[in-house]
């Protein structure tokens, strides 16, 4: 008996030092995961809300949904802008994204190139149809059906 109570003595002593080490370890992982997750977000939500703070007419945005924009009209919680001429949004203050550096809205205007590939992008159905009409050895359905006036002169041949 004296020796199941020594094994049983040891185990205790044993599970005191483990305690002491899972909790240095929880420690550290939770310093670990502040250090590299916490406090970035954090850092990166303040710079976020000075930014939407600071928000005035002129200022080039990208909004959350990749609106591109000059904003026209700053509110308390909206602002207006402007994504085409004569083309205005209200959009929160919160999905403002990005504040550009001015002037990146026209130096990313569509230029002529873009307008031909438009236009050839519309014409591009009809040109397809027209083709397929040129190009189409497919029988179809029609095609493939039975004539019904051979069957009745073939029958009539038979019977003379």
């Amino acid at each position: 008996m004296l020796i199941s109570e020594a094994y049983a003595q040891a185990a205790e002593s044993g599970q005191a030092e483990a305690g002491w080490a899972n909790l240095i370890l929880l420690i550290g992982i939770f310093v670990i995961f502040w250090l590299l997750l916490i406090r970035p977000q954090a850092r990166r939500a303040k710079e976020h809300k000075q930014m939407v703070e600071n928000l005035q007419r002129g200022d080039e945005v990208i909004t959350n949904g990749g609106i591109l924009g000059l904003i026209l009209n700053v509110s308390e919680s909206y602002v207006v802008v402007e994504i085409a001429p004569s083309h205005e949004v209200i959009v929160l203050k919160s999905s403002v994204q990005t504040l550009l550096p001015k002037g990146t809205l026209k130096s990313i205007e569509p230029s002529k190139g873009n307008k031909q590939v438009k236009k050839s992008a519309k014409s591009a159905p009809a040109a397809m149809a027209s083709e397929n009409k040129a190009t189409d050895d497919t029988p179809t359905s029609s095609d493939n059906a039975p004539d019904s006036s051979n069957e009745e002169t073939t029958k009539s041949g038979d019977k003379n």
